[in-house]
């Protein structure tokens, strides 16, 4: 078996694995990275085995607010970056800091096992072309995303059309000449609807709440790019970005979107401009949530009816770590009760990256998200007394940073967290972490 004992295994070469290569190269922690596919970009690589890419995805943030902060994209970019524009920029990442030579590629983790106590290390089991093996090593960096395994709902009934997931979604000829029904209009539901329109006999989206809608473009920039850099109280922030919003969006209701019953950033909101659009034109009915299957027809909780060829579930995805059990992630409710979204309360030789989702967070957040993590290691290896009050602080009873963000009770929001709040506690880690190990 090979000896690895003094290495960390990083799980996962998509853009929240290369932020953790990169920093764990920098504080000159030994690593191995694992990727299941043959080349870096996860998710956003359309071809890996796990895209869920469709081939219109897009940027929802700006590349400015999106990009990591020592490694900006390129002007001839789009400000709102296709997927195959993200895939080439993760790969020149990759080559800027030298981050391929630390992977296998091909290589899929099928078991993680603690080989005792917390600092024991762990045993790593993957396969490959060449079959399966094992080795042992200090610790696991989990960083294998969050969009992978798809949230497929039930429905009672039976339907005799194709009923596919969004995951299963990649080119909009799928919808040639069909009646169609996406079920969901979160962001991708909301892209894969546009699509539709334009290729299916007809097209309807079947909603069960209300979402707040924000334009990509406000007074001809990026509206994500429009905030100030004073902190407002968020009853002052709702009540402007309301009103900026009903200039821009105008009223969704009037074209048969439910209202929304909840306050606005208490979810994540849609930044489509189109979907309003198409359904001001009468190209887009709006339906309310499904009550029943039966043959071709869709029952909807409103007492009305419709027939349908597809039906489309754009309806997320759940949280995926199938190589390690449930229980030493410390799972509670739909998501691991980690400190900072990233460390296990107990131990030192786990953690899990990339599961954070905030408004406006970014690459760099991320990246910041991965710097702390790597900074603690070290410091826990250098003695340094700042890691051991960051390992004192995250023992503590479980609290998330969601600056006092109500968010609304769905799996999706499960690890969701304020964006200001989130950062400043992560980057003032970082700076303690950093004047004590220089």
């Amino acid at each position: 078996m090979t000896q690895t004992r003094n290495a960390f295994a990083l799980i996962g070469a998509g853009p929240m694995g290369l932020a953790a290569a990169k920093v764990l190269k920098e504080q000159g922690i030994a690593f191995q990275g694992f990727e299941l596919h043959s080349d870096v970009g996860g998710l956003w690589d359309i071809d890996a085995p796990r895209s869920t890419m469709y081939e219109s995805a897009h940027l929802i943030s700006s590349k400015r607010m999106t990009e990591f902060e020592d490694f900006p994209m390129d002007e001839a970019v789009a400000e709102y970056p296709s997927h195959r524009a993200m895939r080439d920029y993760f790969r020149a990442f990759a080559d800027r800091f030298g981050l391929r030579e630390s992977y296998r590629f091909n290589a899929e983790v099928t078991r993680i096992t603690p080989l005792g106590k917390s600092g024991d290390g762990w045993r790593v089991g993957w396969r490959d072309a060449e079959g399966e093996h094992q080795a042992e090593f200090a610790g696991v960096l989990i960083a294998n995303g969050t969009l992978s395994e798809p949230n497929m709902p039930s429905f009672p009934g039976t339907f005799d059309g194709e009923l596919i997931h969004a995951s299963q979604y990649r080119y909009p000829s799928q919808f040639d000449g069909k009646r169609v029904l996406v079920v969901g209009a979160g962001n991708s539901g909301c892209d894969i609807a546009v699509d539709a329109i334009h290729h299916a006999e007809r097209c309807d989206l079947s909603m069960r709440r209300g979402y707040y809608f924000v334009p990509k473009y406000v007074f001809g920039k990026p509206a994500d790019t429009m905030g100030g850099k004073i902190r407002l109280p968020m009853w002052l922030k709702r009540k402007l970005d309301s009103l900026i919003l009903s200039w821009f969006v105008g009223d969704p209701q009037k074209y048969g979107f439910p209202k929304p019953d909840y306050q606005l950033y208490e979810s994540h909101p849609v930044v489509n401009s189109l979907v309003l659009y198409h359904a001001g034109h009468g190209d887009l009915r709006i339906r309310p949530d499904i009550d029943r299957l039966e043959g071709k027809t869709v029952h909807f909780k409103d007492g009305t009816r419709a027939e349908y060829d597809m039906i489309l579930a754009a309806t997320g995805y759940k949280l995926h770590y199938p190589f390690i059990d449930r229980g030493l992630l410390n799972w509670q409710g739909d998501a691991p009760h980690l400190y900072l979204n990233a460390m296990h309360p107990e131990r030192d030789d786990l953690f899990v990256l990339g599961m954070v989702e905030a408004t406006g967070l970014g690459w760099q957040g991320r990246h910041e998200q991965a710097e702390m993590v790597a900074r603690y290691i070290k410091g826990l290896q250098k003695g340094c007394p700042v890691a051991a009050d960051l390992k004192s602080e995250k023992q503590k009873d479980y609290t998330r940073a969601t600056g006092g963000m109500s968010y609304i009770d769905l799996p999706r929001m499960a690890y969701y967290v304020d964006k200001a709040t989130y950062r400043k506690a992560v980057t003032g880690w970082i700076e303690r972490l950093r004047k004590a190990t220089v």
